[in-house]
This record gives structure tokens, sequence and C-alpha cells, in this order.
């Protein structure tokens, strides 16, 4: 029986993680039981219960059996192969505690925990998982994974890999292109995030990762409000048949409290906004009521007291988690701050993301084209910088590159330094020209190569000098694919938003295609008047007059080889990769 663990000091998430891994894999499918160790006596039977009873009678050791289970109380404590024999076949057990047992597991850690990690003393600790995993002390144990204690799908997967329930992937030899999932997953596994954190005010916090979990400075709204402009009384001392309704003197308005308490039987006129004098807990809309004899008469009054009144911290109270760490800052995120009496945020600096170009047969002068013989104009860089502005990132013009090896070398040198990602394009593939995937093979940490996808089949996904490369095609069609599969996820969990994957939905087509299996492929598509899927009538990945017709891509799976009018469809608008 497979089996794995979870441990870590006192309070630091063991349970909470235990129970969300066990509702995931279930969703997943699988059957799966726990244990728990703990280092008190555990009382599993409440005082003056049967089973209890038998025991203070002096029984040794009572079984107390019921249509739902059973439990075993009194005698030795028995070691964990004792309760794993005990429990019925599944797909996986977690076991909680029991943390100088063999068996592999995965230690929790909170931020600001009183003591020191268990992974430096405990060789069967696999990975960590903390709510800071990249702002960790040294361990002294280095290559050891590292999960945000929220990112529960990551922690599933790497659970399920190292038990055996997802098969590794096959060897790959020369003719076998890796598949967009492993890609993935490897990319996942191997980002990590930067650490660097800044305050910044709110207004120029926009655009920006946060850093850590903000908490409101004060509830929202600070104080009960009226909800809107009318008259406000004390629901208890009215009685509208008994004629009009006196009016107390003045009124209470934004940012004027009234001065005085409304005396019982009274109304108070009160606009929107306005804090709650004493004396009132209802309000009454101004159109429902009318002027007579110097005072009011409520043609419809509330039939319960409280109406039309916005209480304290209905919204957010002080000192509640406003803010996730990982959540790009938006108006909406702003607004919410601002509101809660935040003046400043912490977040990630903007991620510096390098571009550059490869190819002698790109002009140097976009604006003129033509000055070198046969030179076309670069389209890659100038639609990635935007793609990367798009996305929140700071992109870095790192201009044209001509196929040399020894310039491609300097140049990625030069942005190791510079940026904390690179994206070039051109020279990916195998041909005698192409030196970025050849030097990031011979110097660098090449991860993939070939992927089984179109378009986009020669991508090359390195590290150099411990910056992220991503090497895309040349062809501007599939250099924007590669940057939305491959990039825009990975870059996402490097700037400290965690892996974002594109979000799209079901469509229907409105086309016909007919593909080989083994291959996923990315079609240019946009939705008509009818809402059915369109497809770019030609496959070219030149073709960049496509991605600006289109509205996002079709993603076509691996074992789809046919696709007729009718069919459902997953489409990703381009707003589904955050552009």
């Amino acid at each position: 029986m497979r089996i794995y663990g979870i441990t870590g000091r006192k309070n630091s998430g063991k349970t909470t993680l235990v129970e969300r891994l066990v509702a995931e894999f279930a969703a997943r499918g699988l059957r799966v039981s726990t244990i728990k160790h703990s280092h008190h006596a555990a009382g599993l039977d409440r005082p003056g219960t049967d089973s209890d009873r038998h025991r203070a009678a002096g029984a040794i050791e009572v079984v107390l059996a019921a249509p739902n289970g059973w439990a075993l109380m009194g005698g030795a404590e028995p070691g964990l192969e004792a309760h794993l024999a005990r429990l019925a076949p599944v797909d996986l057990v977690l076991v909680e505690g029991f943390k100088t047992a063999p068996h592999a597991k995965i230690e929790t850690i909170r931020r600001g925990a009183a003591e020191p990690p268990l992974a430096p003393g405990l060789g069967s600790i696999r990975a960590l998982a903390s709510d800071h995993p990249f702002d960790l002390p040294d361990l002294s144990r280095p290559g050891l994974p590292r999960f945000d204690l929220d990112d529960i799908p990551a922690i599933a997967d790497f659970i399920a890999a190292e038990t055996g329930l997802i098969p590794p992937p096959p060897p790959r030899g020369p003719g076998r292109d890796a598949p967009v999932e492993e890609v993935l997953a490897r990319l996942r596994a191997r980002i990590r995030p930067i650490t660097t954190r800044l305050t910044l005010p709110l207004e120029e916090a926009a655009g920006h990762i946060l850093a850590e979990e903000a908490r409101a400075a004060r509830s929202h709204p600070p104080m009960s409000n009226s909800a809107l402009d009318g008259y406000g009384y004390a629901f208890a001392t009215l009685d509208p048949a008994a004629g009009p309704v006196p009016l107390a003197p003045g009124r209470a308005a934004p940012g004027v409290p009234y001065p005085g308490t409304v005396p019982p039987g009274h109304a108070l006129r009160i606009l929107t906004g306005a804090a709650l004098p004493e004396g009132v807990d209802t309000v009454i809309a101004q159109e429902r009521t009318r002027m007579a004899h110097g005072g009011i008469e409520l043609a419809d009054p509330p039939a319960r007291p409280g109406a039309n009144i916005r209480p304290a911290a209905e919204d957010v109270r002080r000192g509640a988690p406003i803010l996730a760490p990982g959540q790009r800052l938006g108006p909406a995120e702003i607004g919410l701050a601002a509101a809660t009496g935040l003046t400043h945020l912490v977040v990630r600096p903007r991620l510096r993301v390098g571009v550059l170009s490869t190819g002698a047969e790109l002009a140097l002068d976009h604006a003129a084209p033509g000055v070198i013989p046969g030179a076309i104009p670069d389209a890659n860089r100038p639609m990635l910088i935007a793609a990367l502005t798009r996305l929140g990132h700071a992109a870095l013009d790192l201009g044209i590159l001509d196929d040399d090896r020894d310039a491609i070398r300097d140049a990625l040198d030069r942005a190791a330094g510079l940026a904390d990602a690179i994206v070039t394009s051109g020279g990916a593939s195998g041909g005698d020209e192409d030196h970025v995937s050849a030097l990031l093979r011979a110097e660098g940490e090449l991860s993939s190569w070939r992927v089984a996808m179109k378009p986009g089949r020669p991508l090359a996904l390195a590290h150099w000098k411990g910056v992220p490369v991503f090497g895309l095609p040349g062809n501007p069609v599939a250099a924007m694919t590669c940057a939305m599969v491959f990039a825009a996820p990975a870059l996402a969990l490097r700037a400290g938003a965690g892996w974002r994957p594109p979000r799209g939905h079901p469509v229907i087509a409105g086309f016909s295609r007919d593909k080989p299996a083994g291959r996923r492929e990315y079609l240019r598509a946009r939705l008509n008047e009818h809402g059915l899927a369109e497809v770019f009538p030609s496959e070219g990945s030149a073709r960049i007059s496509s991605l600006a017709w289109a509205d996002g891509l079709i993603e076509l799976p691996e074992d789809l080889q046919r696709i007729r009018p009718g069919d459902r469809l997953h489409y990703i608008p381009w707003s589904g990769f955050g552009l």
C-alpha cells in the first residue's frame, strides 16, 4: 500500500494540509485513508459511556464496535506498521506525524515558527510546504523542492509522482518529442519566484504582485451609516398609525455627525453615508414619506428594525485578511486596501524580462527593412515586448543578434545580469545556424528542446547562470503561441503570482479539421456572430496577420484526430492568457 507522510512542528499546518490533500485526491477519483499520530493521550470515548466504564472497571483493552467503524482503547501504543495492517486497501495512505518513521514525508513550516525546521536532521523529508516557501533559511539540503502551502494541486502531483500514482515519463529517444503536459510540469517544478520585496504607496502598487498578506487597518464601513437619503428613527418608539412623526432639529450628513440623541418617537433627516446618531436604528427612504403638520407621515414604513442601515464592519472587520500573497493588484484590490485604511503594500518588483531576437535575416533598422539585402523586419521582439507588458512585467529590449554563437553567449551573459528571465526568438531548432538551442544544450541547463505541439515544436527551455531562458521559435505565430502556453504561466510563477494556467471555456466548432494523433495543436480562432468557433484558413506559422485576426486559440488535445461542425472544443481567448 502506498503511504506518504506529512510532518512538522506544532501548529505548522499539518492537519489542514492533510485535509485539503484528501479532498484533492478524492476529487481525482482516488481512495485515500489517513493515520494521525498524537504525542498526547487521546481519549476516544467520553467519560460515563459504556466503553469508558469498561476501562474504568479494569479492562486492559476495549474494542468499541459500531456500524460506521471501530476503535481500540487501552494497551500499548502500536507502531505505524500495525496501524497500516488494520486498514482496508486504498490507493494512498496519508500519515500525519510519525516523523521518525522511514517513509517519505513533506514537512510543513509556518512563517515566524519558534522552533527550527525538522528537515536538516530527517533524511526522509523529501519536500517542504510553507506559507513562505522561497524565503526559508538555508536548510543544508540543496535541491529540496519547496511548495506553497496553498498550492494543493502541485503538492498532490508531487506526492502522486513520488508514490507511483503517476508513472514517470518514459525516457525520450531521438525521435520522441516531449508532450506539452510534461514540459509544463517540468517548468513548474524548476521555476523559482524572485524574493525581492518593496513597500510601495497604493498609487504606485497597481500592477505589482502582493508579497505578503494584507490585513485591514480599519473596519469597512468604520461606523454604522445610512444606506440612502431619508429619515432615521428608533423602530420601537414609532407608531405610524398615530399620525405625523415630529422631526428632531438638524440633520445627519456624511462627515458631519449629529451632535445629540434623537428623542424617542422622533425622526431625523439623514443623508446617504451619514453616521447613525444615538436613538436611530432604522431609516425610511425619503420617497416613502411626505411632510405633514411640521412632521412626516410614513406612507409605507419598514416592517423591521435595521432597515436601510449599513452596519459597522458589514463588509470587512479591522484586522481581517483582505488580500493574499500572489495577487496581482488591480483597481479593485487597490480600492479595497484604501477603504480599509492601508496606505502602503508590500509587493514584488515587476519581473524584468529581457527580450532578444536572433537571425542574420532580420533588419537592424526596423523602420527601413531592406538596408541589408534580403532583410526582413523583426516582428517578434516588438510583439513579445507588448505581450510581456500586458502581462504586467517590465520588458527589457536587448535588440537583435546575428547568427553568431559568441555574440549570443555574450548577450545571454549580459541579460543574466540585468533580467529575472530571458525570452529569445529564433535559433531554437536544430539547423546549422540555430545557435540558441545548441549553446543552451552545450553550456546552459537545457530542460526541453522539441515539444509535441503545433505550432512551436522547436522550443528551448533552459537556465543560463540561474536565470530561466525561454528560447522561442522564429516564426511569429509559433513564437506567440509558445510564449502564451509556456512562458506566460512560468513567468507568473517567477514573478511571485503562482502558476497561472490559461483560462478557457467550451465552444462549438463551426469548421472541420483532421489532425494526427500524439500532437497537441493550437489553432488561431475567433467566435462568429452565431457564437461558433471559426479558424484562420491557413496553418502557416509565419502568417502573423492571423494573430491580429484571431481573438484566441483553440486547443486540440493529443488524442483528438477529427473535428466536425457541432463538436465541443476548448477555446482560450487572449484574455485567458492574461493579455
